[in-house]
């Protein structure tokens, strides 16, 4: 019947059976095309609405996530300066809405059933999101003390090298008012913005500068806060990890360490933090070795990814007698100084490495080349381990003076920098807290 009409309609216009033919074709694709698309083309649905704060105010560039129930599907809309939105060509359906932005807080609604042919509209406000007011004000500072930093040496240095890469995370890193010296304002402003508008970066930038000061409980407290607002945030969990370690609680760093690492595992960022971490209720924990191996497993051209995973193997290492290990720690190390030939640390491992197998002549030939690239601020420490342990490795060759030059070297520098870390930790002003003031004003 369709072909019939179809050949009487072309035939005085088009007399060839191959224009015929042609017409035929597509009339047929476009029946198709209406029998599969036919009820998204029939159903056109609208769905739309306004955003507003709790204030009553409307919620510009809100993200609005409208999932269809049936095919697990979600479509995104942004709502414009008076806060409105709309969805457009919706098929018939059930489905459920949510909202979020930034600091301002979030809502949802549903699951609802959308008609063929329906007009909704959902207006919606959101949930309080602000940044709670602290318990605490800052009142003063003073000069510095231990100020709540717990562990040994060694975990205090590795604290203050994780306070200061929180801070490089910082979109600001301490460059307010603070470079004038004035500490106390430069919190304050932080902490007026974070409670004016609690977007991730106030809200981080307030912690990163309480943490940089020492002031471990109220950075978590601020961090946690954060957290909760910016669950997706890595350096957010990081900062709140590096405040957990600096007050001891290394279960808990141990926690948010890893928490940061899993949210998106391709970042080296939250790898580069547990490298540094040298609690041994961190290290030796699980979980630890599985995600530095995972970074050099995703990252086999990072340096820092094959570094680190090899001194958590020779750390973890259980069986003395165990020859694997030690061999696939050389392979990470020489793998890791062959990307990078200025990592100075990795030669010092394999220095370690070899004193540990008797191999001395190998074994200064690493120190040495250690300390030769080993020039940048950040590396005294491992030059400083690489002289003690070559004047150690000397004296099993029976190189005496050389021995005693790499000692009196070490202690030089040993006390250089003794007096450096003494320095900074003096110039760092510690803040002072206080209760707010819960007092109602009087008439």
């Amino acid at each position: 019947m369709y072909r019939s009409k179809a050949a009487s309609r072309c035939g005085p216009l088009l007399p060839t059976a191959t224009h015929c033919y042609n017409i035929r074709v597509r009339a047929e694709y476009a029946l198709a095309a209406i029998a599969l698309f036919g009820p998204l083309a029939r159903a056109q649905s609208m769905l739309r609405g306004s955003i507003r704060d709790s204030q009553d105010r409307p919620a510009a560039a809100a993200t609005i996530y409208l999932r269809i129930e049936t095919s697990e599907q979600i479509l995104t809309a942004h709502t414009d300066s008076e806060g409105s939105y709309r969805f457009s060509a919706l098929r018939e359906g059930t489905y459920s809405l949510r909202v979020e932005t930034s600091g301002f807080g979030q809502a949802a609604f549903g699951p609802f059933v959308l008609g063929p042919k329906e007009m909704k509209r959902v207006d919606l406000t959101l949930e309080s999101a602000f940044f709670d007011e602290p318990e605490f004000i800052v009142a003063g500072v003073t000069q510095a003390t231990n100020g709540g930093v717990h562990g040994s040496d060694t975990v205090w240095r590795s604290t203050e090298a994780l306070t200061k890469a929180t801070a490089s995370l910082s979109s600001d890193p301490h460059q307010r008012d603070e470079k004038l010296g004035d500490a106390l304002e430069a919190v304050r402003e932080y902490q007026r913005a974070a409670e004016l508008h609690a977007s991730e970066s106030n809200l981080f930038d307030w912690g990163a500068e309480l943490l940089a000061h020492r002031a471990a409980e109220p950075a978590i407290e601020v961090f946690t806060r954060g957290n909760r607002l910016f669950p997706r945030s890595a350096r957010m969990l990081l900062g709140l990890a590096v405040a957990c370690y600096a007050r001891g609680s290394y279960d808990h760093a141990a926690r948010y360490f890893f928490e940061a690492s899993d949210l998106n595992p391709s970042d080296s960022r939250p790898y580069m933090f547990l490298g540094k971490v040298q609690s041994v209720e961190i290290t030796q924990s699980e979980g630890f070795l599985e995600r530095l191996a995972r970074f050099a497993r995703l990252q086999p051209d990072n340096a820092w990814a094959n570094y680190y995973y090899a001194v958590t193997l020779w750390k973890q290492r259980k069986d003395p007698d165990d020859s694997q290990t030690p061999a696939q720690v050389q392979s990470l190390l020489e793998k890791a100084v062959g990307l990078d030939p200025n990592l100075g640390a990795a030669y010092l491992h394999l220095g370690i490495l070899y004193s540990d197998r008797k191999d001395f002549p190998n074994a200064i030939s690493a120190y040495r080349k250690g300390i030769e690239v080993s020039s940048r601020p950040e590396e005294a420490a491992e030059a400083e381990e690489a002289h003690y342990r070559l004047a150690q490795a000397y004296r099993q060759t029976g190189e005496e003076l050389n021995a005693q030059k790499e000692l009196e070297i070490y202690s030089r520098l040993s006390k250089k920098s003794a007096a450096e870390v003494e320095r900074e930790r003096s110039e760092i002003q510690q803040f002072v807290f206080a209760l707010r003031d819960r007092t109602p004003p009087r008439p």
